[in-house]
C-alpha cells in the first residue's frame, strides 16, 4: 500500500504520516514548507519506506509525478486561517482551489483508489442551526471559506464525472 500526504510537514500531515508509517504503508510527502515544519518529519528522512517531495501542489507536473503508483491521497495542503483569507485573497484561492484541482486531476490521471482531503466547518458559514448538518450550509463569511466550499463542490463533481472515489473530513 502507498500513500501521499500533501502537506505532511504540518500538524496534522505529519501526525497521519506517523501512523501510517506504523501501519506499513509506503508513505510521500508532497509538501512545499510554506506553512509546514521539516523538524516534524526529521525523524522520518531515514526511513526506507518514506519519501520527501519538497514541491508545490500549485504545479500540476509536481503533483503528476508524486502521484503516480499511488493507491489514496491524503491532502491536508492548505492555506488555513481566515484572516490570512481576507488579508490576501488571491493565494488562498492558488492553493485552496487551484492547488487542490490540480491533486484532483493527478489523482483521477494516475487512477487513485480514493482520494480524502480535510475540508472545514468554515464551509457552514453564517448557518444558525445547531447542530450542524452537513447538507443546510450557509452564506460563506471569508474567502477560505469559500475556498474550502469549493473543494468539496469539485471533489464531488470528479466523483460523478471520473468516478474518483473521495471522503472529506469536516
Amino acid at each position: 500500500m502507498k500513500a501521499i500526504v500533501t502537506g505532511g510537514a504540518g500538524f496534522i500531515g505529519s501526525h497521519l504520516v506517523d501512523r501510517l508509517l506504523e501501519e506499513g504503508v509506503q508513505v510521500i510527502i508532497l509538501d512545499n514548507f510554506s506553512t509546514g515544519h521539516k523538524k516534524n518529519i526529521n525523524h522520518l528522512i531515514d526511513k526506507n519506506n518514506f519519501t520527501l517531495i519538497q514541491g508545490d501542489i500549485r504545479d500540476l507536473n509536481t503533483c503528476q509525478n508524486a502521484c503516480q503508483n499511488v493507491n489514496f491521497v491524503l491532502h491536508q495542503a492548505a492555506l488555513g486561517s481566515v484572516p490570512r483569507s481576507i488579508k490576501d485573497p488571491i493565494t488562498s484561492n492558488e492553493v485552496n482551489v487551484s492547488g487542490f484541482l490540480n491533486m484532483l486531476v493527478a489523482s483521477r490521471d494516475q487512477k487513485i483508489d480514493r482520494f480524502i482531503f480535510a475540508a472545514s466547518s468554515s464551509t457552514y458559514g453564517d448557518s444558525a442551526s445547531l447542530p450542524k448538518i452537513e447538507e443546510v450550509i450557509g452564506k460563506p463569511l471569508s474567502p477560505y471559506a469559500i475556498t474550502k466550499y469549493v473543494n468539496e463542490l469539485y471533489a464531488s463533481i470528479f466523483n460523478l464525472s471520473y468516478g474518483l472515489d473521495y471522503i472529506g473530513l469536516r
